[in-house]
């Protein structure tokens, strides 16, 4: 019997008894997908981190000091901003705002609606309209920009907020995600139990399905309010009248005006870093709205 005995491998010197045995930790680290990811990183942050030092510099030191060295005039950067035609910057800012702001909202409204009635209804044509808005989705904005004109132009509504805000309601991307995220997070249990209780679609909808998919939306609005902020083309071929520009085309007029006055080169960097805080700002706040619990709406309500 002796000699079936099994007998087990003492453990190696300096570890415990019921230890796992392995290679070292630093051997199971994966180098190059961290040096990867580690280099995508240096690429993103690189010409962040040069316009924040960069909006530090005043115009003599923004030519003549090393690029990643500070300044001493991020206080007269501001204030000359701030005094750039009474103040225009910041009605760029506040124009960009409303464009952002009212365009996403809308955009989500109608994205919301169009996903939630794709994901659900059953009826002729649908999986029609739902392929014509992925070709919408891969459609470049700069092949629509000249028809939406053209349109805008014959109701007399160019050079206008409503020319900026009207093209931006219909999100082809936007309901596209609402539609995916409203089949995935509405059951068709859920529908069909409201609608044996009595309830009116709108209010299924409403009380219903829109808590369910309210992760989804802000993803939405999020995304829609980033491309109408960063958005050049179509205010660019809608607007003339400088008082109604986005801040991206109105630093684009300072740029253009800066190869005459190169003092202005500051105005525009440290208007681009300001540009940016509202975008930071937006993502912190809205981040925990972003929730796993897809039916927790259904419960609450």
């Amino acid at each position: 019997m002796s000699s079936l005995a099994v007998r087990k491998a003492a453990p190696a010197a300096g570890t415990a008894p019921g230890t796992a045995q392995g290679p070292p930790l630093r051997r199971r680290i994966a180098f190059a997908p961290t040096l990867t990811l580690l280099l995508g990183a240096i690429y993103c942050l690189l010409p962040v981190a040069w316009v924040v030092i960069a909006a530090t510099k005043s115009g003599r030191e923004l030519f003549s000091t090393f690029t990643f060295l500070p300044g001493t005039g991020f206080a007269e950067n501001l204030s000359d901003l701030n005094a750039y035609r009474d103040g225009v910057y910041w009605k760029w800012m506040g124009n960009s705002a409303l464009y952002a702001g009212l365009g996403a909202l809308l955009s989500t409204a109608v994205s919301a609606l169009s996903g939630y009635a794709l994901a659900i209804y059953r009826f002729r044509g649908r999986e029609t309209v739902f392929n014509i808005l992925l070709a919408g989705v891969l459609m470049p904005p700069v092949i629509l920009a000249i028809p939406q004109y053209l349109l805008l132009a014959k109701a007399d509504l160019t050079d206008s907020y409503a020319s900026v805000l009207l093209p931006l309601i219909l999100s082809p991307y936007g309901v596209y995600l609402a539609r995916i995220y409203a089949t995935a997070a509405v059951p068709s249990d859920v529908v069909e139990a409201g609608r044996m209780d009595g309830a009116s679609e709108w209010r299924i909808f409403t009380r219903v399905a829109l808590p369910m998919m309210v992760p989804g939306l802000v993803t939405v609005f999020l995304f829609q309010f980033v491309a109408v902020w960063n958005n050049f083309l179509l205010p660019y071929i809608m607007l003339s009248d400088d008082e109604k520009f986005p801040i991206t085309l109105g630093l684009f007029t300072l740029l253009e005006q800066g190869a005459n006055t190169p003092a202005l080169y500051t105005l525009v960097i440290t208007g681009a870093l300001l540009a940016v805080i509202p975008l930071i700002a937006l993502f912190l706040v809205i981040q925990r709205f972003w929730s796993l619990d897809l039916l927790s709406g259904a419960v609450k309500s």
